[in-house]
């Protein structure tokens, strides 16, 4: 079955600056389209949406334009700064590239006022005057308030990126599990199963997996669930094969039409690819 990949990071340090990969060892290098597609097309990913890297504020846009030069690359969610008076300015020129489908600011690492400013929550409410919709990057903790968040701008499509970050080694399931179950009431939210391998160990199994993986769809449901590698991210605890198989297996005793909705039909509803 096709994937469309909803998560990819490639990296180009030789063209953008990113600050926090001085932080990364182990995966600050290069990371270009051709390396991960050699691995991912003899996994039956046919495309990807690119997703921001967090790089320094003036290569947002260049970031943006540059990674939708690139083949398999059939969308891209950029970076934002809503808690920016130059918000608006700055999704109208990113809304001028048509494959622009979406924007993110990361938050599972920065304050958790930053989310809940009037400001903050005014510019995300002009999304939908764009088509574009926002990934919501939280931590198991922040949950609650990126509920909030996606309470108070009722109108924007919101994707949660990484399951919520759960503590998938030390099996938090809650109150994990209680924050996720009301986050899903809300439809304007939909969950992306990505990146919780990078929280399960370097000897993850697919037992580990397997009850965050289906918590998320079982309060979600089959049409609110989207996939993504978080490649390079993956490697640190294991590999986009590995990923895959994983999923592969925690997903098979759905249907065909369930499972084709995970690994391509909802992305391509959700993020209008």
């Amino acid at each position: 079955m096709r994937i469309l990949d909803t998560h990819l990071h490639l990296v180009y340090p030789e063209r953008f600056s990113y600050p926090w990969l001085e932080g990364a060892p182990a995966i600050n290098r290069p990371w270009p389209v051709e390396n991960y597609f050699s691995e991912a097309r003899g996994l039956g990913i046919t495309g990807a949406l690119h997703m921001e890297v967090d790089v320094a504020d003036k290569d947002i846009v260049a970031e943006t334009e540059f990674m939708l030069s690139l083949p398999g690359i059939v969308g891209a969610i950029a970076a934002c700064r809503p808690e920016g008076m130059g918000f608006v300015d700055q999704i109208e020129q990113l809304s001028e590239h048509a494959h622009v489908k979406g924007v993110r600011r990361i938050l599972h690492q920065a304050p958790d006022e930053l989310s809940q400013s009037d400001l903050f929550v005014e510019n995300i409410r002009h999304l939908p005057d764009y088509d574009l919709s926002f990934d919501l990057c939280v931590r198991a903790d922040q949950l609650p308030i990126g509920t909030m968040l996606a309470q108070r701008a009722p109108d924007v499509q919101f994707i949660l990126d990484h399951c919520g970050v759960p503590d998938v080694a030390g099996k938090g399931l809650d109150p994990w599990r209680g924050y996720i179950t009301e986050l899903a009431k809300l439809p304007n939210v939909a969950a992306k199963v990505s990146g919780i391998v990078a929280y399960a160990g370097a000897d993850w199994t697919v037992a580990d997996l397997r009850p965050f993986v289906e918590h998320i769809i079982e309060s979600f449901g089959w049409d609110r669930v989207v996939w993504g590698s978080d490649h390079p991210v993956v490697t640190l605890t294991g590999s986009l094969t590995r990923w895959v198989e994983a999923t592969r297996e925690i997903v098979k005793g759905a249907s065909e039409d369930e499972q084709a909705k995970l690994w391509h039909g909802n992305a391509e509803r959700i993020y209008g690819v």
